[in-house]
């Protein structure tokens, strides 16, 4: 056990005040960032999460403040048990280990949780509280996709971007600022969608921010785990436009055609920052694993982009520049390419 592990067990000793050999910690998996995640089961059986997120490299007031604000409005968000934030140590509800992303065996079944996930974040969007949020505004909006260029275009590919990427910026930018403003988790994805009791469960919501209603929808159906079929994808867009001008989040004349090409804009703007991130952890943060994950979001791109036909230039330059530069350099870390790849 590491200096920092055993802090944080002297740490949750004292919280109930018991011996540190009844503190036990076990380590469970963590995320992309600095944090460190653990369990710990009390005398009695019951279990509990710790968080270590060292305040040096990560900020957890965010994590409780929204945590404590959601679940007062009734969200499936852990509940909290005690915290330290000049420690950088919170002690969470454990929601166990079931993940939705365990659960997409088949077709079918990811159509049935992807369905339950979106069920979700209606309530997300209705009831969560976002005025206290930071803003997901222009200067945010435009900091994330320049991520593309300066880590996936200028450091690991080492290839300019084209001439029309200032303009799919800012179409893209404008895209999202025109769209109604919500909570938006911000990573609303199946491996951050916890099932316990049957129930879908958040998780890894610090980064919240009120923003763009299409931003979560995206977040979810272009994610980590599935590429859909352009009839599954429309078929989802509809019916999340339907509820939405019926409870009030979408105008009663918002047509279905132009919410589609936000929700396919706000997936380009998504695909291009998590590029760019992916390819930060690999070279920044040395997570070199991060690399392979990049083919299946290259594909979210290509479908976004063949869904908003204004930006066909830009497609084409990923088709004939993109997509060989990136093959070379996964080629280079010893990266094969993938069936998804090739399929898509």
């Amino acid at each position: 056990m590491n200096e920092r592990a055993e802090t944080l067990q002297r740490w949750v000793a004292r919280q109930h005040d018991l011996p540190l050999g009844d503190c036990r910690l076990e380590q469970v998996a963590g995320d992309a960032s600095f944090r460190h995640y653990y369990r710990l089961h009390l005398p009695d059986g019951t279990p509990r999460v710790l968080m270590d997120a060292p305040p040096e490299r990560e900020n957890s007031r965010a994590f409780v403040d929204i945590a404590r604000d959601w679940r007062a409005a009734s969200l499936p968000v852990p509940a909290l048990h005690a915290v330290d934030l000049a420690a950088g140590f919170v002690e969470l509800e454990d929601l166990g280990d079931d993940v939705m992303h365990q659960h997409l065996t088949t077709e079918a079944a990811a159509d049935t949780w992807f369905t339950r996930a979106l069920d979700l974040l209606e309530h997300v969007q209705r009831q969560a509280p976002s005025a206290a949020l930071p803003a997901y505004d222009r200067d945010l909006l435009g900091r994330e996709l320049d991520l593309f260029p300066d880590w996936c275009l200028s450091r690991l590919l080492e290839i300019p971007a084209p001439p029309e990427w200032p303009a799919l910026r800012e179409a893209l930018i404008d895209s999202a600022l025109a769209q109604p403003r919500v909570a938006v988790h911000r990573d609303f994805d199946a491996m951050n969608l916890m099932v316990r009791d049957d129930t879908l469960w958040l998780i890894d919501f610090q980064d919240a921010v009120r923003g763009p209603l299409s931003y979560d929808l995206v977040s979810l159906l272009r994610g980590r785990y599935r590429l859909w079929s352009r009839e599954r994808m429309d078929t989802f867009i509809e019916t999340f436009h339907r509820r939405a001008v019926a409870d009030g989040r979408l105008p009663a004349d918002s047509d279905i055609a132009t919410f589609t090409r936000q929700v396919e804009a706000m997936g380009i703007q998504r695909s291009l920052k998590v590029l760019g991130i992916f390819c930060r952890l690999a070279l920044r943060d040395a997570k070199p694993r991060y690399l392979a994950r990049l083919p299946h979001f290259l594909a979210h791109l290509r479908h976004g982009l063949e869904a908003v036909p204004e930006h066909a230039a830009f497609l084409a330059w990923v088709e004939t520049t993109l997509t060989p530069a990136l093959q070379r350099a996964l080629e280079h870390h010893g990266i094969a390419r993938t069936r998804e790849e090739s399929a898509s």
